[in-house]
């Protein structure tokens, strides 16, 4: 048998948690605890299986949508169903009704909420200033990607021409030196091009890969103008010169046949 005792406001409280009021002798009024601490009617097992359902009004900047949510339904759970249609989270929304914004642990029927009433949803101001804040880091990663990629690109190109002076000083042919030091001066010029480039993330790993591959080629073409210094072999342009027969001699002059007359 369960022991009940009554405080000085007439509630009675059983072993269960369970609060009653005796109004007379026949009728006993019994009271829950809600979440939030509101001590509020306990609904009977009759209206507990029927559920009424409202269709609220909801308004968000110029867009208007029509939710059908129960009417003992918090306003947690209706943030929850505006997510899924305007797209913000329900950490982003604020709930206003009757010129009050609505906490999450609030119930619709509790506060007032109606078939047909209106709540006003807006969106948290300090989620905009994240959500902005977002868009340009992304923006600015995006950019950082596009970068880092053009010059990836370049390096490609600086790359083979290193491997072509690389094969020609191994098979024993000098390269003239100032088309290897051209080629560092290209090369350290993307790496300029690389410290100016701010990036973070995945695209700071990309930034960093690039650089060492820069380092490499100048690296590489320290030693090979080195190796091609000892090169004794000089590039000597062949020309292919034209040969012509000798003229022929001039014919022989015959001997004079004229006489000659004297005189004293």
């Amino acid at each position: 048998m369960l022991k009940r005792r009554t405080n000085f406001n007439g509630i009675a409280y059983e072993n269960s948690g369970t609060a009653t009021t005796a109004t007379s002798k026949d009728e006993e009024i019994e009271w829950e605890m809600r979440p939030g601490g509101m001590l509020v009617q306990k609904r009977s097992g009759a209206c507990d299986n029927l559920v009424t359902y409202y269709r609220l009004r909801v308004a968000y900047d110029a867009a208007r949508y029509e939710i059908s949510i129960s009417s003992q339904a918090t306003f947690g759970e209706l943030k929850k169903v505006l997510a899924a249609e305007t797209g913000l989270q329900p950490g982003e929304q604020r709930l206003i009704f009757r010129g009050k914004e609505r906490e999450n642990e609030d119930y619709l029927d509790m506060s007032g909420v109606k078939d047909r009433s209106k709540v006003i949803l807006m969106e948290d101001p300090s989620s905009k200033e994240r959500r902005f804040i977002e868009m340009r880091r992304n923006a600015k990663i995006q950019s950082a990607h596009r970068a880092i990629s053009d010059v990836s690109m370049e390096v490609d190109k600086l790359a083979d021409q290193v491997s072509a002076i690389e094969r020609s000083i191994q098979n024993g042919n000098k390269v003239p030196e100032v088309q290897i030091t051209t080629l560092i001066e290209m090369l350290m010029r993307q790496a300029v091009k690389l410290d100016s480039i701010s990036a973070e993330g995945d695209a700071s790993s990309q930034k960093i890969l690039q650089g060492k591959r820069v380092q490499k080629c100048v690296e590489t073409l320290d030693v090979l103008k080195v190796s091609n210094a000892k090169v004794l072999k000089p590039v000597v342009e062949t020309t292919k010169w034209e040969t012509f027969d000798p003229p022929l001699p001039p014919p022989p002059i015959p001997p004079s046949t004229t006489h000659w007359e004297f005189f004293d």
